[in-house]
């Protein structure tokens, strides 16, 4: 059960979210961000990121070596290498294939905060053929970003499960508010048309607000 309430709507718009098509090491991709603020200091962000007994409290258990040459692996979902990393500011891994990465940034911002902006890149077909493929993967990292939030600020209770919370019907909104976010990105970035734009929301809805 959810132990905790969320104002949906300041959280969705918490993030800022960008989606532009590229060239990539394998062709053209399509790139993913997504930013936030916390309230919080670097290397807090960055401890609670990279070690696995912080992550399981808000993120998902985590196995692996997190150093250059490491990998890694996330219960239930993508595993990958570790290919760079330079605490407490950065790091990026594959995701989801050797074609597929992942980019974390974490940088201090003002008045105590700090900024994590987290990239994810994939070639144009390996995720849609265009721009519309952020709806599939860039709700997921939103939900990210908000639950890192509460973790820092100290308000998980104890026995917090963050995949079960992932399926609460306050969580399916938020990731719908989400969604809805996306649609607007991307139809501002031109890199996919209305019919895509469209399908690949029809999509996204089932996976990440299928209760909603």
């Amino acid at each position: 059960m959810l132990g905790r309430m969320i104002d949906i709507i300041n959280e969705v718009n918490a993030i800022h979210r960008q989606v532009a098509r590229q060239p990539g090491s394998a062709g053209e991709e399509v790139a993913v961000l997504v930013r936030r603020s916390y309230q919080a200091e670097v290397e807090d962000i960055w401890s609670a990121l990279t070690e696995p007994d912080r992550l399981a409290r808000w993120f998902s258990p985590v196995t692996g070596e997190f150093k250059v040459g490491g990998s890694y692996q996330i219960q239930g979902n993508a595993g990958g290498e570790v290919i760079e990393c330079e605490p407490p500011t950065y790091f990026k891994v594959t995701f989801g294939g050797p074609d597929g990465f992942v980019q974390i940034r974490v940088t201090a911002g003002a008045e105590g905060t700090s900024v994590l902006e987290l990239e994810h890149t994939a070639p144009v077909g390996a995720i849609t053929g265009s721009g519309s493929g952020a709806l599939y993967v860039g709700p997921g990292w939103d939900l990210t970003l908000m639950g890192l939030r509460p973790y820092l600020a100290g308000e998980l209770p104890a026995d917090n499960d963050p995949l079960a919370e992932a399926n609460s019907l306050e969580i399916q909104q938020f990731s719908k508010g989400c969604i809805d976010a996306w649609v607007q990105t991307i139809a501002a970035s031109g890199t996919a048309t209305d019919e895509e734009i469209a399908a690949a929301k029809t999509i996204s809805l089932a996976q990440f607000s299928p209760d909603v």
